[in-house]
């Protein structure tokens, strides 16, 4: 059982500003979207011996900047999809982490399975449910797992409430207000500083990981093909999610105006990107192959070692030289990049990510924003590898 301490104590700890957070990171440039010449006018940086980057400008925020040991009272909105379950299970192993709440208006009345510290009953909880539980002081952070465009009530019942937010959905990754968690390229100070955050799309983090690191040498648009686990299509039942449909196939889908294409778009500083989803046979684990134009000649060492030098230090991206496989990434917890395959002109990537939908994808980038928001060592409760 977590011992009770006052909330104003937990807003308190978790304000405490990392020593970290005075990192600055230059902002991604702006691009047009209809740009298709000067771009590598428009992107180009003065040369660089061996295109080499600064060693990571943004690093984690391990153990000597955690600023809390208080456990967090915690309320899940939408508990009963894929996600929800990804998400109790690391709550579960969290020795920080109290889960209080867990809403779900199919499975209400029912016992939730797969957390052991406490024994907790399915809720339907409505917002003015989650408005006066959050008044009473009963909750720390709540944790939106719902469709897109299903929170907004839960939001404005919470209002200007100093309690952490952390939706899932896509609803507020275009709004400034709200910070975009995505740790390893936006400010972690930042995010540390939140108290409403807007969890990343799937896609969408494998696809601006893998790059991020090029975008000054980018020589125009880029090409993204996705192919995604059927648990990305989620549990209400669709063609998506047929496994007889999807036996020994390959479902292509919203070849253009993807939301993720917008957003990998939008966070890259309107970088002109093309994306291309499919969804595959198997359950969980995203394979996408980026086709990169560069603005200058490069080797396959050099850009190696450019994703070797930024993502320095951190724990949930593995840079590997051979193109990653699905079937090394399912249940696992971080994006691995490889490929990095130059064509004879020397002026054209293709790099390769792959990424476990509901981990990094989803639940544990979740608990990687609630660890830094909350003022915990970054990394807690995620397994690393």
């Amino acid at each position: 059982m977590f011992s009770a301490t006052s909330r104003a104590v937990r807003i308190g700890a978790r304000r405490v500003a990392p020593r970290a957070a005075s990192i600055t990171v230059a902002p991604m440039p702006k691009i047009s979207l209809g740009q298709t010449t000067n771009i590598a006018r428009s992107l180009s940086s003065t040369a660089r011996l061996s295109y080499a980057t600064t060693t990571n400008p943004n690093p984690p925020l391990g153990k000597k900047n955690a600023s809390n040991e208080t456990p967090s009272r915690i309320g899940l909105i939408g508990a009963r999809g894929y996600t929800g379950q990804a998400l109790i299970d690391l709550f579960n192993d969290h020795p920080l982490i109290d889960l209080r709440h867990v809403s779900s208006r199919e499975l209400a009345g029912q016992e939730l399975k797969g957390y052991t510290k406490r024994n907790i009953v399915y809720e339907n909880l409505s917002a003015e449910d989650v408005a006066q539980l959050d008044k009473d002081g009963k909750v720390d952070c709540w944790v939106m797992a719902l469709p897109n465009g299903v929170c907004l009530p839960f939001v404005q019942a919470l209002g200007q409430s100093s309690s952490l937010i952390v939706d899932l959905s896509a609803d507020y990754r275009f709004d400034d207000s709200w910070s975009y968690g995505l740790p390893e390229l936006q400010k972690r100070g930042k995010i540390a500083q939140a108290t409403r955050i807007s969890n990343p799309g799937c896609y969408a983090t494998g696809s601006q990981l893998a790059l991020a690191p090029l975008l000054e040498h980018l020589g125009g648009p880029v090409n993204v093909f996705g192919a995604s686990g059927y648990s990305g299509a989620g549990t209400k039942p669709s063609p998506k999610n047929d496994v007889n449909l999807l036996r020994d196939n390959l479902i292509p889908y919203s070849l253009t105006g993807h939301i993720h294409e917008r957003e990998i778009s939008h966070q890259l500083g309107g970088a002109p990107v093309a994306f291309m989803p499919h969804v595959a046979s198997w359950f969980s684990g995203i394979h996408l192959t980026i086709n990169i134009p560069l603005n200058k000649t490069m080797t396959s060492r050099d850009i190696l070692q450019i994703y070797q030098d930024r993502y320095a230090g951190e724990k949930l991206v593995k840079i590997v030289g051979e193109p990653p496989l699905v079937k090394s990434i399912q249940n696992k917890h971080h994006v691995e990049i490889g490929g990095f395959a130059v064509d004879k002109t020397g002026k054209r990537v293709v790099v390769c990510a792959t990424i476990d939908n509901l981990n990094k994808g989803a639940a544990t980038q979740c608990l990687q924003n609630m660890n830094l928001a909350l003022g915990y060592d970054e990394y807690q409760g995620i397994p690393i590898e």
